[in-house]
């Protein structure tokens, strides 16, 4: 071969030695990237030096990607259901999901969350201690304290925003309720909604509940109408939105891994669910909630998911035997557990439709599931009796209902037209083998929780138990371990603090490992706990059905268990015990100081009221508040308070004949008000929870092509949700007055909205407006303003 022959040859030698040092330089690159500092920092490249594009060599990408073989990852959180509700803990509730998920995996039986929602959420989504990003409660009943203050540090941020800078695509769907309440308007600002807390795409409602047939829902900050479709249901409709997300996905980018985040408004009351659901279990908790506690506990001891030993809890006093009950309200309470059942079952078949979905993609075997049946314990916050609506025992309202009102209501139980919870009765039943429920963070019926973890390329064991001692906090550390990802030291030029919790992996591999999470405290509203190294103090300072604490904190009396010897809590040794007992009281303290849990706050409806509590007000001390029409969706927490008080609707509105429609409401069809025309005639409504509606209204139709239409509401004083007079005048002539007898103390809705214009979601006026179309006003509104007593 001459010389002219191999020197082309040559050339592309010494060009693939180039190519391939390139490559090589850019993996060292690669493996070499500090992933704790985010976003991650390019490698530094000398400058290029040559003058023409066609001769200068191009540099490698830079392009973060995640570790190789990172698996993907799906949490599934289902809200407010108990340790002893579904079958592969011993319950009753067929949860097919659950269990398929636990044959081929692990499930752990000491698993615990905070034992209310905001503050579970906050601590898995961060890997920290709740209180420690201030979320010592709910958003709604934020105060003034560090530790309760309701607003996530930018030093705590959730692994989301790691995985999402480690080469992941990040997806949440569902609940999210880790917003502050006064961020939740069209103002902002944003950085606390899920797309600016490290997920790409969300697709849910931002509170802490939801009607599932009339969902208030939000594609990233944007408000979204309800999907126009037949049997419309909010968790069908989540589920459907991840498939095709994860679907989409993985068409696009097949390499790169996904996180989806699928945390239900179900079980979570309204206990909402399609009638077949709930005709599934009819007559299956006629036996009453006893005879369900005796039941689960022997399955859940057949199964080998609590010790031969353990021992029922007694149930609460104040829990009636169901055998001294008559006959309706044996009817009315089995009914209340048949739907909750359904709601259940029916929550986990659509979590099996994704598994499907997945399965179908091919990633099921490298995709890394925890699966977190309830964010506490199931909710005792239906009172003694349950509810048709839930909205009257969240005002702390206990007896407007009665077993005949709801009986009269059974065929709607758990459709379009209730807002219904169960009796405190089950939800003990299923927490069992435990004696308190949701709230109660000094028992493990608030805060032991069935967890199952799924993922056959990364561990071998199948159908198998795991008792290692762990928390919800655990969560980050348990997926960036699997990610092969370290926790992120600094994201945003901000330093990151540690986390809280630790990998739950060591136990995956080895039933048999010491436990690594020995000590954590446990606070809600005054009850508390503090685990450390096998033993559990605590205090039961008050309970969700009384409304009020059992006494001052002052005046809390301890107990102390042994949980390695007592796994129910039903031996308390604080009097045998007294030094054990000084010393987790220390404990105790120690971590309550540093995760900022004092003081300790055990107020409960005050705390709805910002002003009260002490937290930021979106209104401030605004006394009025003027709109127009088109402004909608505005949630109830980012409008003028205006109960327990005085207020005047004033609204500028042009007409074009026989108008009708809503001019401003507020809430929906189990509670709210609505100033309205109807067939020309303006009215007013105030609907006290779906239970009474005192409504007043023009005698005779407006004339002419504008008008001003004002309300007032003299509030009769003396306390909260007392009554008042209204009084409707058009062009400062009086036309109508009457009497509202009595109002909403604390809070109208979770979820439903004021609008001007129309009524988004369910009706305040559903005797006029069927639906928001028919809401819509037919004239126009130029300004209406809400002023409050102490306006000018």
């Amino acid at each position: 071969m001459t010389k002219s022959h191999w020197w082309p040859f040559f050339v592309f030698a010494i060009l693939g030695v180039g190519l391939i040092f390139n490559a090589l330089n850019f993996a060292s690159a690669e493996d070499e990237l500090d992933r704790t500092t985010l976003p991650i920092e390019p490698p530094k490249r000398k400058p290029i030096t040559e003058f023409d594009a066609r001769k200068a060599t191009k540099p490698a990408p830079f392009n973060v990607e995640a570790p190789e073989g990172a698996p993907n990852v799906v949490i599934v959180l289902i809200d407010d259901i108990g340790f002893g509700a579904t079958t592969p803990f011993g319950g009753a509730i067929e949860t097919p999901t659950f269990s398929k998920l636990a044959e081929n995996g692990v499930r752990f039986n000491r698993f615990h969350t905070t034992a209310l929602c905001s503050p579970t959420r906050a601590s898995l989504l961060s890997g920290r201690n709740h209180h420690n990003v201030n979320v010592g409660s709910v958003m709604e009943v934020a105060t003034g304290f560090p530790g309760n203050l309701g607003m996530r540090p930018n030093d705590a941020k959730y692994f989301a925003e790691t995985l999402r800078h480690n080469g992941y695509s990040t997806a949440a769907f569902g609940k999210w309720h880790e917003t502050p309440t006064w961020e939740v308007s069209v103002s902002g600002p944003y950085f606390r909604w899920p797309t600016h807390s490290g997920f790409d795409k969300f697709y849910g409602f931002i509170g802490g509940e939801t009607n599932q047939w009339e969902p208030v829902i939000f594609d990233g900050v944007t408000r979204v109408p309800k999907k126009d479709q037949e049997d419309y249901h909010f968790t069908t409709d989540m589920t459907t939105e991840a498939i095709e997300w994860v679907k989409f996905q993985q068409a696009m980018t097949p390499a790169k891994p996904f996180f989806i985040y699928y945390a239900t408004g179900a079980t979570h009351a309204p206990h909402h669910a399609p009638k077949e659901w709930i005709e599934k279990y009819k007559g299956k908790f006629d036996d009453g909630w006893l005879a369900l506690r005796e039941e689960t506990i022997a399955r859940q001891k057949k199964m080998g998911v609590i010790p031969e030993d353990a021992k029922l809890a007694p149930m609460p006093k104040d829990i009636k035997e169901w055998e001294t009950l008559s006959d309706d309200e044996k009817r009315l309470f089995a009914l209340q557990m048949e739907t909750f059942a359904g709601f259940a079952e029916h929550t986990d078949v659509e979590v099996g439709r994704l598994v499907d979905a997945i399965d179908e993609i091919g990633v099921l075997d490298n995709t890394l599931f925890i699966y977190i049946m309830g964010d506490n314990g199931s909710s005792a916050e239906g009172g003694l009796e349950g509810t048709f609506n839930e909205l009257v025992h969240l005002n702390g309202i206990f007896d407007a209902e009665t077993i005949e009102s709801m009986l009269e209501r059974a065929d709607d139980w758990g459709g379009p037209d209730s807002f219904p919870h169960m009796s405190c009765g089950w939800a003990v039943a299923t927490d069992a083998p435990f004696k308190w429920t949701k709230q109660m963070a000094a028992d493990f019926g608030g805060t032991r929780n069935g967890m199952v973890m799924h993922w056959p390329a990364g561990f071998e064991a199948k159908g198998e138990i795991r008792s290692q001692w762990h928390h919800v906090n655990d969560v980050a550390a348990t997926v960036l371990e699997a990610a092969k990802i370290p926790p992120s030291k600094s994201i945003n030029g901000v330093k990151q603090k540690p986390l809280d919790g630790v990998s739950m992996l060591y136990a995956v591999q080895d039933k048999d490992a010491a436990e690594r999470h020995t000590t954590q405290y446990f606070e809600m509203f005054g009850n508390r706990a503090i685990y450390h190294e096998g033993w559990l103090a605590r205090v039961v300072h008050q309970v969700p059905w009384h409304g009020k604490p059992l006494c001052t904190l002052q005046e809390d009396v301890w107990e102390l268990y042994n949980i390695e010897k007592d796994f129910s809590l039903t031996r308390d040794l604080a009097e045998e015990r007294p030094e054990k007992l000084k010393e987790l009281q220390a404990v105790f303290k120690k971590e309550a100081i540093a995760n900022s849990v004092f003081p300790l706050d055990d107020r409960l409806y005050e705390r709805f009221n910002a002003a009260l509590a002490g937290r930021p007000d979106l209104m401030g001390d605004r006394k009025s508040l003027t709109l127009a029409h088109g402004m909608e969706g505005i949630l109830e927490n980012t409008f003028l308070n205006v109960k327990n008080t005085s207020k005047t609707i004033e609204a500028d509105v042009t007409l074009n004949g026989k108008d009708q429609g809503i001019i401003l409401c507020q809430g929906g069809k189990f509670g709210g008000w609505a100033l309205y025309m109807n067939d020309g005639k303006p009215g007013y409504t105030y609907n006290w929870f779906g239970l009474a509606r005192y409504t007043i209204e023009s005698p005779v139709a407006i004339e002419g092509g504008k008008a001003k239409i004002k309300l007032t509401f003299d509030y009769d004083g003396g306390g909260i949700g007392k009554g008042g007079t209204a009084t409707l005048f058009v062009d400062g002539k009086k036309v109508a007055e009457g009497r509202v007898e009595q109002t909403e103390p604390a809070v109208f809705s979770a979820d439903e909205t004021a609008d001007v214009g129309v009524d988004d979601a369910t009706q305040v006026v559903e005797t006029l407006f069927g639906n928001r179309q028919e809401s819509e006003f037919t004239g126009h509104v130029n300004s209406v303003r809400t002023s409050i007593a102490g306006s000018e």
